[in-house]
């Protein structure tokens, strides 16, 4: 079983992480990032997607509001649909 959790490790990407003095949970390195000019710029750039989930530029907070209300919004319809008719 060792020998095959091995094989399984050498093929995932290697990961740099680094130990602080007085800290005990290893750093990893930050993602890529990209400024944008704009949420419209970064949205159309990125994608809602991209932006919101990867953090790929400094809109990645609004840009999860926004998916989280939509998200949210198509939920509170579908239960909605449901009462109707179940009733």
């Amino acid at each position: 079983m060792a020998s095959g959790e091995g094989e399984a490790g050498s093929s995932k990407k290697e990961i740099v992480s680094t130990i602080r003095k007085g800290e005990r949970i290893p750093r990893r390195s930050p993602p890529q990032f990209e400024e944008a000019s704009s949420f419209s710029n970064a949205i159309s750039r990125d994608g809602i997607l991209g932006t919101a989930m990867d953090d790929k530029n400094q809109y990645g907070p609004i840009a999860m509001m926004i998916f989280l209300l939509i998200v949210a919004s198509i939920t509170g319809f579908m239960i909605k649909i449901f009462d109707l008719i179940i009733n």
